[in-house]
């Protein structure tokens, strides 16, 4: 009986925080980070953006994450992605967040959309925190807190030509790990 349990703990954690995100629209995905202090100025000059609504996440010990997103270029919707992140190291629990990934230029875009493409641990997020303007920036997935907008605007810098925002949405991860994102491309 304990072995059962325990796996149904750990579906239980990776989709209780992401029930209630799943109906997000893409619209109001936009709306979060455009308003948005750290993200706001990418809209501007970005030549396109990937929107994931919604990335349910969870582990322990092992974990993973996956949600579905959009790609646009210069504002048109172009095509469908999917995020796929397998974690291992010291992790309890589950979160949903929405991320953005801005691309710079029509290269960096394009690198995205050839097919499968991965950021490594190395690859940074900002992430957003709602009412406090804090920011946090993720290497790979160990975070270190800023305390102002001036900090968080100073890591909102891009990487390979893509810039990466992330906000939570709901749930509660303690996470020391290493892992990567992976990202598949379908043209629309």
């Amino acid at each position: 009986m304990k072995t059962i349990r325990f796996p149904l703990l750990i579906l239980l954690l990776m989709l209780l925080p992401a029930s209630q995100a799943w109906a997000d629209r893409y619209e109001e995905t936009l709306e979060v980070f455009r308003n948005a202090v750290e993200s706001s100025e990418f809209f501007d000059h970005a030549y396109g953006y990937a929107v994931f609504p919604t990335i349910g996440r969870g582990g322990m010990g092992i974990g993973g994450a996956r949600g579905s997103g959009r790609v646009y270029a210069q504002g048109e919707y172009i095509g469908d992605t999917t995020m796929t992140q397998v974690t291992i190291g010291f992790q309890l629990g589950g979160q949903a967040y929405s991320q953005m990934i801005f691309f710079e230029d029509e290269r960096a875009l394009r690198e995205f959309t050839s097919g499968n493409f991965e950021f490594g641990a190395q690859a940074s997020a900002v992430a957003i925190t709602a009412g406090a303007q804090a920011g946090a920036g993720t290497t790979g997935t160990s975070a270190g807190a800023g305390t102002s907008q001036r900090d968080a605007r100073a890591r909102a810098n891009y990487y390979r030509g893509m810039a990466v925002f992330t906000v939570a949405k709901g749930g509660l991860m303690y996470e020391a790990s290493v892992g990567g994102q992976k990202f598949n491309y379908r043209p629309r």
